[in-house]
Parts: structure tokens; C-alpha cells; sequence
């Protein structure tokens, strides 16, 4: 195992393998584990009923009983558009697909909008814990707007027997405000009801882009998760960082956004792709609320890039890896064995926590 995951990451495997110093320890995170929910949320405000989701989610799939998490996420249909995401493989304009999908691929869980995961409740929501999103972006409207909108309720997720809800937040954005108070009050009201919750904590504004993309900076992102943790998210989605900065670059000139400390680019995270994703586990509250790390588009190097995003989410101390358009958009066979390459990384006990 340890031998095909190195050859998957060819010329990064030195780099991404043998990084052992980061700026914040390992010793200071909460990291994933069999008994993750007895030491971190038995202590919380969590509910029986959501401990015992969270225990449902986590012993499920390959990935059962080692605090790690593999989920199929495909809500595309809205925030992409169903025609340019199903084009390549139609079969999945059919949800039960995308519940087999999951299934064969061995995954903690399966996350997608009320439509598909309600059309299959009474067959499959015993069988694979659902994650119901409940709010989404849609681009039918014209000119396309960036919002995110409640699609339906809490209640509908609760009856449909799901395991846990979704939101998202476009962080940065003009309507994340109204946004962050709606999902805050779903959130309370799934957990009173038992429910798990997870956040998708996405930036969204075109002043983030600057000399590079900010969308997918350590320090914004970082904080983007902290203000999920801060509404009750059990888990946290977001981007693999791919830069840090974005604070200070967003200060210059006669430009004020924020607040920062230039420690968090010297002290707390160094350039190492392992070290910036750390720095998102650390904004996490150490790690309390797990992160998991998004696979992004379909490519023509999705095995290798697949492996390399679970490898830095892993030793960085994330939780495990949330993907989509890497899995689906290719035949049933070829997206389950993306997943299993994926959750290889995290039963392989040779990749370490750095």
C-alpha cells in the first residue's frame, strides 16, 4: 500500500512523506482516532443522539473505527448545473447511482440535496449515513448570482432518517452575514433534534484575488473555519490551501481588511503544503472539529492529485477528504476505486502525522 501511494506521488513523495517540522506540533492536536467522540465531543453540548450519528459516521465504510472519514459529496446537479456535471457520465442524472456509488466505494457516508437522498430514503438511509445539504447556490437565474438559499428544513433531514446536515457559507461574500445566521440557527436546531452538522466554509469575493487567488489562502481560509467552529460545525469542509498571505497582501497600500499578525506567516506556518493545511486544522479549534479537505475537479491526473490532497490532509492532522467530481465523473468502477485509492492513504499506518 505504502509502495503504490509513493508512486502515486512521484517527485512530491520526498517532499510530502519525509516533512517532519512543523510549526505547530502534533502533540497540541486533538487527532483522529477510534475513540475521537468519547475524548472530544462526550465532553461538548452534543446531544446522545448526536454522539450516536457521529459514531454512525465514523464507523462506517473502509474507514470504519480509525477516526477517519471518506465522503461522496454531489450536490453539483445545483451549485454546477446537472447537464455540465452529468455530461460525462449521464448515469448519475439517477440518484440511486450516486448512493451505489458511495456504497461500493466504501464511504463513511454520502452527502447530497434533499431530491436525490429523499427520492432513496426508505432503501438506503439504513444502509450509509446521509448527509442532507440543505442549502445551495443555483445558476439559473440571470445574470448568475453567488448566494447560498435554504432549499428546505431541518425536519425533512430528520424524517428522511439522515445522519447528519451540510450548509455552506461564501465567506467574504455580501450576503454571508445573512447567510451565517441561517445556518447557525439550522445547526442548533439539527443538533437538538440530533442531528451531526457539517460546514462548507468557502470564501467568495473578487477583491480576494490579488497577485494570486486568496480564495485558497491559509490565513483566510484558516479563519473561514474558525467561524464554523464558532456556529457548532462537528466538521469542517474547505479547500486544500495552496498559499497563505492573504490577509497582508488584502492590507497593502491604502487597502484595510481585517486583522492579522505576522506571526501567522512566520511562527505558525511556513510555505510546506502539510504546514499551511495545518494551520486550517489549528483554526479548527487543534482539531476538535474535524477537517476534511475538499478533491476539486475532474483532471487527467485524479489518482495522483487525489493522493497527494489525502496525504497532506492526513499528516497534517485533517480528518479525511470529501470527493466528488473525481469519483462520479468517470464509470462506477473506476470512482469507487478512486475513493478506496483515497482511503488507502488513511488506513496506510506508514503515512505519519507530521
Amino acid at each position: 500500500m505504502f509502495t503504490k501511494i509513493q508512486e502515486l506521488l512521484g517527485n512530491q513523495s520526498e517532499n510530502l512523506l519525509g516533512f517532519n517540522s512543523p510549526k505547530i506540533s502534533k502533540n497540541q492536536l486533538h487527532l483522529p482516532s477510534p475513540d475521537f467522540v468519547d475524548n472530544v465531543f462526550m465532553n461538548s453540548d452534543r446531544n446522545n443522539r448526536v454522539l450516536g450519528n457521529l459514531e454512525w459516521l465514523f464507523k462506517s465504510g473502509r474507514l470504519s473505527g480509525s477516526g477517519y472519514v471518506s465522503i461522496l459529496p454531489v450536490d453539483q446537479g445545483i451549485e454546477h448545473a446537472a447537464g455540465a456535471s452529468f455530461a460525462k457520465n449521464p448515469i448519475y442524472f439517477d440518484p440511486e447511482n450516486i448512493i451505489k456509488l458511495a456504497i461500493e466505494g466504501g464511504c463513511n457516508a454520502v452527502a447530497s440535496t434533499f431530491g436525490v437522498l429523499g427520492f432513496l430514503a426508505r432503501k438506503y438511509a439504513h444502509k450509509i449515513p446521509f448527509i442532507v445539504k440543505i442549502n445551495h447556490n443555483e445558476l439559473l437565474t440571470m445574470p448568475n448570482k453567488f448566494d447560498q438559499i435554504m432549499f428546505g428544513r431541518i425536519d425533512q433531514c430528520y424524517n428522511m432518517g439522515a445522519a447528519a446536515v451540510g450548509a455552506t457559507i461564501y465567506f467574504g461574500s455580501d450576503e454571508s452575514g445573512r447567510q451565517l445566521q441561517e445556518v447557525a440557527d439550522a445547526f442548533a436546531y439539527a443538533h437538538e433534534l440530533g442531528l451531526a452538522t457539517i460546514l462548507w466554509c468557502y470564501l467568495r469575493n473578487p477583491e480576494f484575488k490579488k497577485d494570486k487567488d486568496y480564495h485558497v489562502s491559509a490565513d483566510l481560509t484558516g479563519q473561514a473555519n474558525h467561524l464554523g467552529v464558532t456556529i457548532q460545525a462537528d466538521i469542517i469542509k474547505q479547500k486544500l490551501p495552496e498559499n497563505n498571505g492573504g490577509f497582508q497582501a488584502l492590507n497593502m497600500g491604502s487597502s484595510s481588511y481585517g486583522k492579522f499578525d505576522k506571526r501567522i506567516y512566520t511562527e505558525l506556518a511556513s510555505d510546506h503544503p502539510i504546514d499551511l493545511c495545518r494551520y486550517q486544522v489549528a483554526n479548527c479549534y487543534m482539531g476538535r472539529a474535524g477537517l476534511i479537505n475538499s478533491g476539486g475537479a475532474s483532471g487527467a491526473n485524479d489518482f495522483a492529485e487525489a493522493t497527494a490532497t489525502a496525504v497532506i490532509n492526513k499528516r497534517a492532522g485533517g480528518m479525511g477528504l470529501i470527493s466528488g467530481r473525481k469519483a462520479f465523473q468517470r464509470p462506477m468502477e473506476e470512482g469507487a476505486k478512486l475513493l478506496n485509492t483515497i482511503q488507502d492513504v488513511y488506513l496506510c499506518d506508514e503515512v505519519t502525522i507530521a
